[in-house]
């Protein structure tokens, strides 16, 4: 409520006061409007669209000549057309907010109307409009390229999000998706923090789990949202191991993370390297295997499904789908759901994000990497490769959702 309070005031004070007997003067209006957002101790509504590295103080000086001189020379002010400012048009950015950002939407407005109203002020002043140029060092600016400020832009987040974790959700949603009567029946027991995976979908997701604990900044290795799959303390038992796919994504992510909100990206070259892989797709399509041979048992195995390319008459070169999970070495089995692989803005992967991602039955091809020597474990960025390699068989596929309508493998017919 204290927050909500202080917004109001700031709000009141950057809106504009009764009519005088004469327009005010530039420094007026700057007092007036633009130094309460100089001052202001909470961030501005930049947070709408940026999880850090930039705030609208960044771009104001204490005096209100500088300020200007620091803007126009930037290129942030348009003193034909104010609405049309650059400075004005980052504002706008974050229009359209809902839910909890909707008193940041409030304050937003306010700042936008506050500069609209400082900038035409200031086109109606000739000998300020006439100032000289200010010395580059002097002008104000975020302290991060722009590289690393877009880096920390919710919609980069978000596709970052949807890439690394949302792509593996069919691990956790059976228990974890808020309004399902599992999860009612969980959350009584446990709290609200059981229902992170929400029902708006990726965006409303990540937006909860930025503001939960379920992501530690100062430890984000030790995060409840990664530690939890691995079985630590989790009734839903064991979901990913350390190295697996899912593993990899759900740390990259929360790393990424950490890192963003506690300011760590100085440069352009401290930025994580872009991930050139395939788009993932989640689903509720399982993979069995049968008849798996001792030597797998307990040991973690991974599955890269190829598809049959009819033009060419060979395999796709490289997967379209994988999954990867330990065997049970007394069951002698293997089976997991699989997540669906296609080249970024492919006609596939445009298909599958806007429908629902699926396989054709058909023939297949699938290669069995098993993990010998426990590589993962000991570093879970690495990746199984050809000495990994079990095997590969072919088979036919009817795939279908759902755990009771598994497609089977025969594993003792996998060779190399």
């Amino acid at each position: 409520m204290r927050v909500v309070w202080f917004i109001a005031g700031i709000v009141a004070a950057l809106s504009p006061g009764s009519a005088g007997a004469a327009d005010p003067t530039p420094a007026e209006v700057f007092e007036k409007r633009i130094v309460p957002i100089f001052k202001s101790p909470n961030p501005s509504s930049c947070v709408q669209c940026h999880l850090a590295g930039v705030d609208l103080k960044d771009y104001i000086l204490p005096d209100a000549e500088k300020t200007f001189r620091s803007l126009r020379d930037q290129g942030l002010i348009d003193l034909d057309a104010p609405e049309k400012s650059k400075i004005v048009k980052l504002i706008d950015m974050g229009g359209n907010a809902k839910g909890p950002n909707a008193v940041n939407a409030k304050l937003r407005v306010a700042e936008r109307d506050a500069f609209v109203a400082w900038i035409k002020a200031c086109a109606a002043d000739p000998k300020l409009k006439a100032a000289p140029k200010l010395d580059e060092k002097d002008r104000a600016q975020p302290a991060r390229p722009v590289e690393v400020i877009r880096h920390a832009r919710k919609d980069q987040v978000l596709e970052s999000f949807e890439r690394n974790v949302w792509a593996w959700r069919f691990r956790c949603m059976n228990c974890h998706t808020e309004g399902t009567p599992q999860n009612d029946k969980y959350r009584k027991e446990y709290g609200d923090r059981v229902a992170w995976v929400k029902k708006g979908g990726p965006s409303d997701t990540l937006e909860y789990l930025i503001a939960s604990k379920l992501i530690d900044p100062a430890k984000p290795e030790q995060s409840p949202l990664l530690r939890k799959p691995l079985g630590e303390k989790h009734e839903g038992g064991t979901k990913f191991v350390v190295g697996d796919d899912a593993y990899k994504g759900f740390r990259t992510w929360i790393e990424d993370v950490a890192a963003i909100r506690g300011d760590k990206y100085a440069a352009a070259a401290d930025l994580p390297p872009a991930d050139a892989g395939p788009q993932r797709f989640g689903t509720d399509v399982w993979l069995k295997l049968t008849a798996c041979p001792p030597e797998w048992g307990d040991k973690f195995l991974q599955a890269r499904v190829f598809a049959w390319d009819a033009k060419r008459k060979a395999w796709d070169e490289t997967p379209t789908a994988v999954s990867d999970r330990v065997v049970s070495g007394k069951a002698k089995l293997w089976q997991h759901s699989l997540t669906l692989l296609a080249a970024k803005d492919s006609e596939r992967a445009k298909a599958w994000r806007s429908g629902k991602p699926s396989l054709p039955d058909g023939k297949y091809l699938l290669r069995v990497y098993v993990d010998g020597d426990g590589k993962l474990a000991k570093d879970w960025k690495a990746v199984l490769g050809d000495a990994d390699l079990a095997g590969q068989v072919e088979f036919q596929a009817k795939w279908r959702e759902g755990y009771n309508a598994m497609t089977a493998v025969d594993a003792s017919k996998v060779r190399k």
